[in-house]
């Protein structure tokens, strides 16, 4: 490795509290996170305590118990497996005299240089910028309340002001900028509407193989690395069924323990993506060891969009590494990826799921009938048209309300 770039590898001792089993788990995403980051981990601290300490996260013994450990690692960075206030970190550096994050900013870090489109990284910029303004405001209540006069006059405070007004306009900017795109992304939906092309959305916990689902589903080339968030901008692809009729199925960022609100916010015009599905496919890691905690957060996130209610097919991927593979139910498939094994089933199950109620349906509809041949060219995807002496013929995938509902028209 050239010397130069061993150099510049940030050297890090982790933090982190423990209140119950789950949060070891969590301190081991957060190993993840930070190799994912680019960083060497040298070691993990952890205190088992009933709250934060609001002063310095961990108590302050274990504080000074840190900064040997730091001094004794030559480590140059220190990253919690919470959120700090601004006047955590700033008392938490004032002992240890070190660069300090917190597990937010660290996953802010990774999207940021995983965003590759435009709207990606402006997500990521606004998250980055709403996480940074209440701290920068924490620290200047702290200075606040020292009482005025010496100390709290000059320009460390005008700068803060002008730093809390540069983020303020830049959010705004950023804001307008995402509801340009959202707008061109409402037309590409309208448009998909239109052609009664189903969207199928794939969600999941990050690194659970949602791109190599994707990639090997549709053979396209969608990034895949064994790292948390390889994937962030959203790909959509065209999906061809066996029933011969197509889908958009499209790949979305993975979610994790504790995402960042900020984030969620941020990226909700992507994560939206899945509320305008006809059917979810919840991609699990069947080989992880916390497979039920991640589902629960896959489903709070889920929730909280408010599309949990959607029709969802569960894919249990990497099942090659299970000892004992359950048979596939209609909702609950086992596949891997990898291998490309399980996909008759799950295409089965996407197909089924996305066309259900759908027929292809032959009408003759008299010329005179003009507001019914208008409201089936509306309310159906038309494959073929035929203009006879008795009126037009069509063939069309309909639904059964529009079955129904033209029923008379029907070719038998």
């Amino acid at each position: 490795m050239d010397q130069t770039i061993k150099n510049t590898i940030e050297k890090a001792v982790l933090v982190g509290l423990v209140f119950d089993e789950g949060d070891d788990e969590s301190i081991e995403e957060l190993k993840e996170l930070a190799k994912t980051a680019g960083a060497e981990v040298l070691g993990v601290i952890t205190q088992k305590r009933h709250s934060i300490d609001k002063t310095y996260y961990i108590g302050k013994g274990k504080l000074e118990e840190l900064k040997q450990y730091i001094d004794n690692m030559k480590a140059n960075l220190v990253i919690f497996n919470d959120d700090l206030s601004g006047s955590q970190l700033k008392n938490i550096e004032d002992v240890l005299d070190i660069k300090v994050i917190d597990r937010t900013t660290l996953i802010l870090d990774i999207f940021a240089k995983r965003a590759k489109s435009k709207e990606g990284k402006l997500q990521v910029e606004l998250a980055q910028l709403k996480y940074r303004l209440p701290r920068l405001i924490g620290i200047g209540d702290k200075l606040s309340r020292l009482g005025g006069g010496i100390g709290t006059r000059g320009p460390g405070e005008t700068k803060l002001e002008t730093d809390r007004r540069h983020i303020r306009d830049r959010i705004k900017m950023i804001e307008n900028k995402l509801n340009e795109i959202k707008k061109h992304r409402n037309l590409q939906r309208e448009r998909r509407k239109k052609n009664k092309i189903p969207v199928i959305v794939i969600v999941g916990y990050t690194n659970a193989g949602k791109s190599t689902l994707i990639n090997n589903l549709t053979n396209s080339n969608v990034y895949v690395e064994d790292k948390l968030f390889a994937t962030l901008d959203p790909t959509a692809r065209k999906l061809v069924l066996p029933s011969r009729r197509e889908a958009v199925i499209i790949d979305t960022v993975g979610f994790i323990r504790k995402l960042p609100h900020d984030l969620v916010e941020a990226f909700k015009s992507t994560l939206e993506e899945s509320k305008y599905a006809d059917v979810l496919i919840h991609v699990i890691d069947a080989s992880s060891k916390d497979m039920m905690e991640k589902i629960k957060v896959v489903e709070k996130v889920l929730r909280d969009l408010d599309v949990i209610q959607k029709p969802t097919i569960n894919v249990y991927n990497k099942a090659d590494l299970l000892e004992y593979v359950p048979n596939n139910k209609e909702n609950n498939i086992y596949i891997s990826a990898k291998n490309k094994w399980g996909f008759e089933d799950l295409l089965i199950a996407i197909d089924k799921a996305a066309y259900g109620d759908v027929e292809i349906i032959d009408f003759c509809i008299p010329y005179k009938n003009n507001t019914d041949y208008n409201f089936l060219k509306q309310n159906s995807k038309i494959i073929r048209e035929e203009f006879t002496d008795e009126g037009i013929n069509v063939k069309a995938e309909v639904q059964k309300d529009t079955k129904e509902k033209l029923k008379k028209f029907i070719l038998f």
